[in-house]
């Protein structure tokens, strides 16, 4: 009857929240305390929930039981298959209160916010570089130790962050996972669909310091530079 009427007795004493079940506030109170009770057997990190670690083991196991019904990806966790559907509807429910642009994930929006704050709370403890995002310093981390712990399980070919290796996979899949919300194009990188939008918005951010023309992307921008060189010689 609880999930009719929302009633939720057990308060947690720390933060406030409620919970219908004290098992559910018991699990919950973990946050607050950092027990984690349920280790792996292979690595032995160690959990808060049974579940955590259930979803933990499938990095080592490799299943992926949540498959995309437009493609055929498949993916760990249902939350990592939601996140990856907004790329197939263009979905982006995460807006930025400062410019107003929109992010399909959380984490991507934290990110791009201190673009605005110019936070870069993450530094490295070999170059000193600060990065915005743990994820970003870990990737930056690799570039010092020259770990790429991701394979293409196609080509054999390695790359130092997951993201890095999921573009490459498109290459032999040939998705194109990035459609244009004006046209309809589609397109195998974000970076490119992020080129082809400036045709619908006419913004051209590469200027040439000599004569002042400005390009919609760098390459243009390089093929007109020698234009210069081969004048001046």
């Amino acid at each position: 009857m609880r999930t009719h009427t929302g009633w939720r007795p057990h308060p947690c004493e720390t933060c406030g929240k409620s919970f219908s079940y004290p098992s559910n506030l018991s699990v919950h109170m973990r946050s607050h305390t950092g027990e984690k009770l349920h280790p792996c057997g292979t690595c032995g990190k160690r959990f808060s929930t049974q579940s955590n670690l259930s979803v933990h083991m499938r990095s080592h196991t490799g299943e992926k039981p949540y498959p995309c019904g437009t493609c055929g990806k498949r993916f760990s966790t249902q939350s990592y298959l939601s996140v990856h559907m907004r790329t197939h509807s263009g979905e982006r429910p995460h807006p930025c209160e400062t410019c107003g642009k929109s992010f399909r994930t959380r984490g991507q929006l934290s990110a791009h916010t201190t673009t605005h704050t110019g936070e870069k709370p993450y530094p490295c403890e070999t170059c000193g570089k600060s990065f915005s995002a743990q994820g970003s310093l870990s990737a930056h981390i690799r570039t010092h130790t020259g770990e790429k712990p991701h394979p293409c399980a196609t080509c054999g070919k390695r790359f130092s962050t997951r993201g890095s290796l999921s573009v490459h996979m498109t290459i032999h899949t040939g998705e194109k996972l990035h459609p244009c919300g004006t046209c309809g194009k589609r397109f195998r990188t974000q970076s490119n669909l992020s080129v082809h939008m400036r045709t619908h918005t006419g913004e051209k951010p590469h200027p040439c310091e000599t004569c002042g023309i400005r390009f919609t992307n760098r390459n243009s921008l390089l093929r007109h530079l020698k234009c210069h060189m081969e004048m001046s010689s």
